[in-house]
This record gives C-alpha cells, structure tokens and sequence, in this order.
C-alpha cells in the first residue's frame, strides 16, 4: 500500500472515482496504483504530482530508490 498516496487523497477529500475522473484514468489503475500493484508512468506521475501538489520522488519514493547489485556486477567483470 503506498500510504502517502492514500493519505494526500484523504486530506484532500477525494475518492479514488474522484482521482480517476480528475486524472483522466481508470479507476482500476488508480486503486492498483494505490495498492502498489502497478507502477505509473511518468506522464501518470506528473499528473499525481500536479493533483497533490508533492513531487513525485515523494509520493512514489520506492520508484526512485537505487539500488546496486555488487554480486551481478563482480559476475559480469568475471
């Protein structure tokens, strides 16, 4: 569950129909999104972020974590 999303949508006294009709999606995708079950595409980021007023990077931190595999890369050097 991606819990700042849900939380921005409550202060904001939205429905998930509410967000979908705002954001010109379905409402599928956006309960999907919301449970963390699909990831949005940047145009679909843009519009959460200018909806909620909060970059991206915020409400979707998981999507911009780094992560390095150093056992993948010792094997590829090998």
């Amino acid at each position: 569950m991606r819990q700042r999303l849900v939380n921005e949508r409550i202060k904001k006294n939205l429905t998930q129909k509410q967000v979908d009709e705002l954001l010109g999606i379905s409402e599928v995708y956006v309960r999907k999104i919301g449970k963390g079950l699909r990831n949005p595409g940047r145009e679909t980021l843009q519009k959460f972020e200018q909806l909620y007023g909060i970059q991206d990077r915020n409400l979707f931190p998981e999507l911009f974590q780094i992560s390095i595999d150093m056992k993948c890369i010792k094997q590829n050097l090998a």
